[in-house]
């Protein structure tokens, strides 16, 4: 019996939108994946102007804040795993963003 080799690849990201509770990827294979905003801290915490400056990396396979410092893989959101940042890094993070408005 011979079998039929199929490569797969995971799908990427063709646009990024950010809501005050969602984050919302569209992906090249025509799903749209919505996950919850406080799976991901930095980006709950970012302002609108924030969260709207992104970019896509490795082709679409990941996304970037650079002000925000944070970077979510479409295999992440597609899988349903949330930010896996510490709370120390986080609360490290918080207080610097602090330091710099005062």
């Amino acid at each position: 019996m011979s079998t039929l080799a199929i490569e797969t690849r995971p799908p990427l990201a063709m646009n990024v939108s950010v809501t005050d509770d969602s984050l919302i990827v569209d992906l090249d294979d025509g799903r749209t994946v919505s996950v919850p905003l406080a799976w991901f801290s930095r980006l709950l915490h970012g302002t609108s102007e924030e969260r709207n400056n992104c970019r896509m990396i490795g082709r679409g396979g990941g996304i970037h804040w650079p002000d925000l410092d944070e970077d979510i893989s479409v295999e992440g959101i597609i899988f349903g795993k949330p930010s896996g940042e510490s709370q120390r890094s986080f609360q490290q993070w918080l207080e610097s963003r602090m330091e710099e408005v005062l």
